[in-house]
């Protein structure tokens, strides 16, 4: 936005430079242009966070974030467009030059919700895992492959790729796709606001899904935590975990019927 007025712009038609001077300017000095996030009814709204940083390049990012986290680099394109193999080659060789060159021992993967990107990366190189990003129905596309769970294990098995990340609620509507995952080798990731909460995340542990993407780490850390704690044997109250302590951590074990009750109670529970 300038001087009041929006003016809306993709990412991809912006040069280097001109995608920098948006939002706080490593030079504090300088104000840069204000960011804004369109909804997906179409609302310009301002873009609002509790911090923000200035945009950088995944270079940068390779340079200045610590070596030992990793990075999940999700490729993202147009919904809408339909995009020509060369056109995704090229893209892809850039980001893939990048992360050659920088990543060096960091732990990577790759994701994406575009079919052809994902099996694309994965045909461009074999040294990082690559994930299909999936709705899992929970939004219909008009590409068939973004559409369930079945359609996810397609791309995975015809590309050769690691896995599926998976919007929870479509993982809990349908985990009968689980298994369907799991004899077809793939591991199984979820994301979405249901991650943000304990016993939401607790149950996927309990379901055999493999990670979850979450906003606030730590507090689910904490709490799915203390859920996976074998009691103990006396009735003291069980104090808080900590770093040190020597903690007994199991899968719980339930059977098939109680799995499935708690499955379908939980289809039902999402659906309103």
């Amino acid at each position: 936005m300038v001087q009041g007025i929006v003016n809306e712009s993709r990412v991809t038609d912006l040069s280097l430079s001109e995608f920098l001077l948006y939002g706080p300017q490593k030079e504090t000095e300088k104000i840069g242009k204000t960011l804004m996030r369109k909804s997906k009814e179409g609302k310009v709204l301002k873009w609002d966070v509790d911090l923000d940083d200035s945009l950088c390049t995944l270079q940068e990012a390779f340079e200045q974030v610590e070596q030992t986290l990793g990075f999940n680099i999700e490729l993202k394109f147009d919904d809408q467009t339909v995009y020509e193999r060369e056109f995704l080659v090229h893209i892809l060789r850039s980001v893939l030059q990048v992360v050659s060159n920088y990543a060096k021992d960091r732990p990577v993967i790759f994701s994406s919700f575009q079919p052809d990107a994902a099996k694309l990366v994965r045909e461009l190189q074999s040294t990082y895992p690559v994930f299909f990003l999936t709705d899992a129905g929970n939004e219909i596309h008009n590409d068939e492959r973004r559409n369930s769970l079945e359609e996810a294990i397609q791309v995975c098995l015809e590309g050769g790729l690691q896995g599926i990340v998976s919007e929870v609620k479509g993982v809990f509507r349908n985990p009968a796709a689980i298994s369907k995952i799991k004899e077809s080798n793939l591991s199984l990731l979820t994301y979405g606001k249901l991650n943000n909460v304990g016993e939401a995340v607790y149950m996927q542990y309990v379901m055999g899904i493999d990670g979850v993407i979450v906003d606030f780490v730590e507090e689910i850390i904490e709490s799915t935590t203390r859920m996976m704690i074998r009691p103990p044997p006396s009735s003291s109250p069980l104090p808080s975990p900590s770093k040190d302590d020597d903690v007994a951590i199991t899968r719980p074990e339930f059977s098939q019927k109680e799995i499935s009750f708690l499955l379908k109670l939980l289809s039902q529970l999402i659906q309103h």
